[in-house]
């Protein structure tokens, strides 16, 4: 299967940034800081999963 590293990007940041925001959301309260912390989450773990390039497919043969 070929992903590009945009779509695991994509997925990595909106698994961050609901990760984070569930967390943040069990007062039943979101504050400024966290909606700010599930934001950063999200940007930091679409970053680095673009930064890391896929590894190359091994030859089934």
């Amino acid at each position: 299967m070929k992903i590009s590293h945009y779509w695991k990007a994509v997925v990595a940041a909106v698994a961050a940034g609901a990760a984070s925001l569930g967390t943040a959301t069990q007062d039943g309260t979101l504050t400024s800081t966290e909606g700010i912390t599930a934001v950063l989450a999200a940007l930091a773990a679409a970053g680095v999963t673009w930064a890391v390039p896929n590894r190359e497919p091994k030859d089934s043969a």
